[in-house]
Formats: structure tokens, C-alpha cells, sequence
């Protein structure tokens, strides 16, 4: 059998595969991107073409500017904080102790909720009348008076950091944890006996195991919480005072709020060129880590 007629028959048999992708993803695209160009509205004008006006209005806008740097904090300081929680709770969890089997299980739960179930969780806890959070600081007396987490500026984007952190930590915990079941027993007694504390085995035994994995998880994590929408909209809807409106909740307004179809879709083609950037980076330290693997 020829290599040709291999190739054709590959080709044949993903021939629906591709239709099917064309049909969902890129006719879509394709209208997404024409629609950029013009000054559509999304309901009752087609819009005229415009060139590059669009791009240049959401680039240059301080909103666009505002929403980008509020995303990348939330990125940042969130990713950051499910890392460090991550490790530390898988380090726990791959110890000996009664009860184990049973803590690892409970910590898998904030990561299968819904995304909705746990901001609601989340919203109620911080309710400025009758929230757990408000109560057991009063009650312990760092508080004085309730607060209004979710409606200050200075607190809301700190509220949402921690909700997000409580639901996303558990995936890079199991992603350690899996990790850590690959660390030779003999490598680390051979390291106690030497001599070595709790860091030095941490940082010369366990981290060479845990540097692949846990760089996928902080990529995979980055691009989960550029794009995030859900948690943000439930709990705050952008607010207050635009606050912690990220990009993608900029995109939502502005083609559905605001009923500009033509720049929401420039400003969604900006945040796909950007997550599509942030995908590049994780197929490069992936195959970098398997390399060095």
C-alpha cells in the first residue's frame, strides 16, 4: 500500500472532523472578524466598514488599558497563590498520617463545584449583612462593623482573588501530588541521612520531580485566569467602580451591554490574540520541559 493512498484515506476519514470544526469554529471566526471591521450594532444595523477604528478606539481607550491591567493582577496574584497553596497542600497530603485517604478526597470538592455554585458560596460569605466572613471577624475583633467586601474597590478584586484561589488550588495540588508519587523513597532517606532538613531535601531531592509538572500547571492556570468571566460576573458583574472588570467582562459589556457588535468584536479578536499568545508560551516550556525530561 502506497504512502499516498495512506495519506488520502487519513484525510479521508478526519474529512467530517474538519467539517464539523469549520462549521463551529471557523465560519464564527471568520464572521467575528468581519464584523471587527465594521460599526455593527447587535440588533437592527448591518454596520459599514470601518478599517482598523475599532481596534484603534479599544486599544487606546482606558477602559481596554484599565480592564488589561486588572486582568493580569488577577492573573498574577491568583496563579501565584494556587501555586504556592498547591505545593504545600500536596506536600501534606503525600505524608503518612490517619485520615489521609479521606482529606484527599475533601480536597478535590472546590475544585468539581461549578464555577457558579462556588461564586454564589463565595457572594454569601462576603454578604455585607449576614456573611460568615464579616461575623468571625467581628467576633474575634478585627472588625468593628460589617464591611461590604464585594462593594469597596479596594477589597472587591481581593475577594474574587481568594474565591478563585479556593476553587483552582486543589488541580495544581493533585497535579504536585501526582508529581511527588514519582520521587524515589531511597533518594530521599539517602538525603535525610545525610544530613539534609525539611528545605534542602525540598529544594535539591523534590523540586527537580516537581519543576515539569508544576510548569504546566502554572501555564494552564495563567490562561484559565486571563480568560475568566464567570466567577467575576456572578460576584461582582465588573463592579464596583469597574474594579475588577477584566477583559473578558469588557468584551461582554461592550457587545451586549453596550450593543456595539463591531468593536465587541475587535476587543474579543484582541483577548483571543492574547490567550492564543499565552498558548504559544505553554506549547514552547512543554516542549522544553520534556527535553530536559
Amino acid at each position: 500500500m502506497s504512502s499516498t493512498w495512506i495519506t488520502t484515506r487519513a484525510w479521508l476519514l478526519m474529512l467530517p472532523l474538519l467539517v464539523v470544526m469549520i462549521a463551529v469554529i471557523g465560519w464564527p471566526m471568520a464572521d467575528t472578524i468581519r464584523l471587527s471591521f465594521t460599526d455593527a450594532r447587535l440588533v437592527g444595523s448591518q454596520g459599514d466598514f470601518v478599517g482598523l477604528a475599532n481596534y484603534e478606539r479599544m486599544l487606546g481607550g482606558s477602559s481596554f488599558q484599565k480592564a488589561l491591567v486588572t486582568t493580569t493582577l488577577f492573573s498574577v496574584v491568583s496563579v501565584a497563590a494556587e501555586i504556592v497553596l498547591g505545593v504545600l497542600a500536596a506536600l501534606l497530603l503525600n505524608q503518612k498520617f490517619h485520615g489521609r485517604t479521606l482529606l484527599r478526597a475533601l480536597m478535590i470538592l472546590p475544585w468539581a463545584l461549578p464555577t457558579v455554585v462556588n461564586a454564589t458560596l463565595w457572594r454569601l460569605i462576603y454578604n455585607p449583612e449576614f456573611g460568615a466572613l464579616n461575623s468571625a471577624l467581628i467576633q474575634i475583633g478585627m472588625l468593628d462593623a460589617y464591611r461590604s467586601w464585594l462593594g469597596e474597590p479596594g477589597t472587591a478584586l481581593t475577594a474574587l482573588i481568594v474565591a478563585d484561589c479556593w476553587k483552582n488550588f486543589p488541580l495544581v495540588a493533585l497535579i504536585a501530588l501526582a508529581a511527588l508519587q514519582a520521587v524515589p523513597r531511597d533518594i530521599t532517606a539517602a538525603a535525610m541521612m545525610d544530613g539534609a532538613g525539611a528545605f534542602a531535601r525540598f529544594r535539591f531531592v523534590i523540586m527537580p520531580y516537581l519543576a515539569g509538572p508544576l510548569m504546566v500547571a502554572l501555564v494552564l492556570r495563567t490562561i484559565e485566569a486571563f480568560k475568566v468571566f464567570d466567577i467575576i460576573w456572578v460576584m461582582t458583574r465588573g463592579g464596583p467602580a469597574n474594579s475588577t472588570r477584566t477583559l473578558s467582562i469588557l468584551v461582554y459589556q461592550e457587545a451586549f451591554s453596550f450593543q456595539r457588535a463591531g468593536s465587541g468584536a475587535s476587543l474579543a479578536l484582541i483577548v483571543t490574540l492574547l490567550v492564543t499568545v499565552l498558548s504559544l508560551i505553554y506549547v514552547v516550556l512543554v516542549r522544553k520541559s520534556s527535553e530536559m525530561g
